[in-house]
Parts: structure tokens; sequence; C-alpha cells
């Protein structure tokens, strides 16, 4: 947020910023790519057509997921200009519409800033996915060196049944299958542990952002409150605006939950109904439960008679 809480006056970081830096720039953002570009789909096929076979499903939603990012990086910037803009239309009109759309603007720039925070922290659930990629890359030659071994005493036990390389081949091939066995273990193990930490990430980030999100729509709505849109008559003169204070108030209020929030205090939790045993039901709660179904199905009656 602006400690000057104003778009037209020096920026300052905040003391959330101070406290807690932030994860390094994402490894997505870059000058380079911009909208429209044709980069995003010519890396989204390449993936997918380059690499060992097993990875290269995975490799192609790693580049999908950067396509993205880069997109929400472009969305950030553009939505800092808006605010700067609509600080810059209010500028010239009356008192009241020049403070609220300039504090406005702080709030809108501050979603933008909100957005690259989010692709910094949306990066690591991508990085993390490329571990189990890695892993995938690495059995795949595993797999093929067994496959190639059984093909080669399939061919001789056709051509040459009484070839001595058999024996020597099956050895190899207990090795191959024993030595691919390792390899498999891994990527179920690697792949599980890996998978649940990367959602982890993009959950985490998804839920704060979210919820910053709306607690900047909040205080909007409670910016907009100032605006005395009751209408004059030609003539009129609508009374001096006197909201400077609290205008600034609110920013500061935004400032402070922005800055304060935490995942224990996250408002929205989710209810899960798979949660509930039988045994977390006392006598009184199943007697209620027995009422209200009994009432339901006196209804039922009624509305079939009827």
């Amino acid at each position: 947020m602006h400690r000057t809480y104003s778009l037209r006056s020096q920026r300052a970081p905040t003391a959330s910023q101070l406290q807690s830096p932030p994860p390094p720039p994402s490894s997505t953002k870059s000058r380079f790519f911009g909208k429209g570009s044709i980069s995003h789909s010519f890396r989204k096929s390449a993936a997918g057509a380059l690499g060992p076979e097993l990875s290269r499903k995975l490799a192609q939603l790693i580049k999908m997921e950067k396509n993205l990012m880069r997109s929400i990086e472009i969305t950030a910037r553009e939505r800092k200009d808006v605010a700067k803009q609509l600080s810059l239309w209010g500028e010239g009109n009356d008192d009241d519409i020049s403070d609220i759309t300039d504090k406005l603007g702080v709030l809108i720039y501050e979603v933008g800033e909100l957005e690259d925070q989010f692709i910094d922290r949306y990066d690591q659930y991508r990085i993390t996915l490329k571990s189990i990629r890695d892993i995938e890359g690495s059995v795949q030659p595993s797999r093929e060196r067994k496959q190639k071994i059984t093909d080669q005493i399939a061919y001789l036990k056709y051509k040459d049944p009484q070839s001595p390389k058999i024996n020597v081949l099956e050895q190899e091939l207990v090795r191959a299958e024993a030595e691919s066995l390792v390899a498999e273990a891994q990527l179920s193990n690697i792949t599980r542990e890996k998978l649940k930490t990367a959602f982890n990430y993009q959950f985490d980030s998804i839920r704060e952002h979210s919820e910053k999100i709306a607690l900047i729509a909040g205080y909007g709505k409670a910016l907009l409150e100032l605006l005395d849109e009751s209408p004059v008559t030609p003539g009129e003169t609508r009374p001096a605006y006197d909201g400077y204070e609290a205008s600034k108030q609110i920013i500061v209020d935004a400032e402070n939950a922005l800055g304060s929030w935490t995942f224990d205090s996250a408002a929205v939790r989710p209810t899960l109904s798979i949660a509930a045993h039988d045994d977390e039901y006392d006598a009184d709660d199943l007697a209620d439960e027995a009422q209200h179904l009994e009432v339901t199905e006196k209804e039922w009656a009624e509305e079939g008679k009827a």
C-alpha cells in the first residue's frame, strides 16, 4: 500500500514488506514476452514433442502454467496503469471526486501489486512440478532398457533357441528389472510427495490472493460511501467535501488489514461433509433430526392430498 495514500506522491515500502520479504521473483517474468506473443503456442507445442515420452504430458502442463503466469503478469502491469489513469482523470474534477478517485486508484494499484506477488508465490508450485517431471525423465531409460532386453530375448528365442546369448540376456534382464523396480518406487513416492507440496503452494497462493482482493473490494466500497450522489438543481452549490480524513483513514485501515492478514485469520474456511461422523451426534441432535423428518413427511402427505 502507498504510505502517502495517494498515487500522486512518491511510494514507499510497507511495514509488512519490510518485515516479511517476498519470495524471489518468478522465473517466468520477462519484459521480452508481451501480449499476443506467438511464444505461448510455440512453448506449449514444443513441450509436448520434446524430451522423454514419460514426462511429455507433465512438461506440457508446466509450459502451459508458464504461459498462464505471463498472462497474469501482463494483467498486473495493465491494472497498475489503469489505477494511475483513474487518479489522473479524477484530479481535474470536483474535490470529492478528485480525492475518492485518487484513493480508489491506490486500492486498484494494490490489486496489481498483489497479482505480482501472486505470480512469485504461484511459481513455487510450478517449480515443484518440475521435480516430478525430472524423475519421470530419469525413469524412462530404465524402462526402455528393460524393454530392449526383453525384445532381444524374444527375437533370439524365435531365430536361434539354442543361442548362448539368451542366458546372458536373461541375467541382464533380471538386473534391469531390479533397477526398474527401484526407479519405479522412487517415481511413485516422489510423485505423491511433490504433487501434494506443489498444489499446497498453489492453493495457498490462491487463498491469500483471493482474501486480500476481497479486503480491498470491501474498503473500496467504503470509499464510495463518502461520495455525495444527491442531485443538485441548476445554480445550487453542492456542500463542501469534508471526507479527506475519512478517505485517508480507510486507506490506512486497508493497509493494516492487508499487512496483518495470515492464514490463521482467513475468513473463508471450507466445510467438508465427509468430515462428519456418526459419533459426533448426540441424543439431542438425533431427536431434532427425527422431528424435522417427521414434519417433512407430514408436509409431503398434505401436499399429496391436495
